[in-house]
């Protein structure tokens, strides 16, 4: 299958929902005011993956030079400075019938390489623990189990470092 990865555009908003609901638990779920505003605001740090056909993923964030992550008014991007020295993964995510195949994989390392273009310091991110294996492959560390409740989930905080 034929693949490209690109920054979102506004047309791109109700596909990126649908993937959203339905690869994660409602509770856990972006809703697509959020992701809108993902879009709206902060472009850069919005990529979809499409095959030929349609988009089949993103990534999605947000940047400060404090980071809180279970500052729940971020995920709004209240707070967010495009100049911020570090980037916040909000969503890594696959539609479920895509997944498996190495398309999240693929994001991430454009992902990070476009933020090292941004000379961004570093990426943060929190995942269930069933992901940080998934994560450590890309030069992650955890950091600590976050204060987050989200979805009633335990989450793991993670740092990518990418200058010093």
């Amino acid at each position: 299958m034929c693949y490209k990865i690109r920054q979102v555009a506004l047309d791109d908003i109700q596909r990126c929902y649908e993937i959203e609901i339905r690869a994660y638990p409602l509770e856990e779920a972006a809703t697509k005011e959020k992701i809108k505003i993902r879009a709206e605001k902060y472009q850069k740090g919005f990529i979809v993956l499409e095959d030929d056909q349609q988009i089949i993923g993103f990534i999605n964030s947000g940047c400060a030079d404090q980071i809180v992550m279970s500052d729940d008014c971020f995920k709004e991007l209240i707070g967010h400075n495009p100049l911020g020295a570090h980037l916040v993964i909000m969503s890594v995510v696959v539609d479920p019938q895509f997944q498996g195949k190495g398309y999240a994989g693929h994001m991430m390392k454009d992902f990070i390489q476009r933020a090292k273009i941004l000379n961004k310091e570093s990426i943060y991110l929190m995942c269930k623990e069933e992901y940080l294996k998934f994560y450590e492959k890309f030069g992650f560390k955890f950091t600590q189990i976050s204060a987050s409740s989200h979805g009633n989930e335990t989450w793991y905080e993670m740092q990518l470092i990418l200058r010093d």
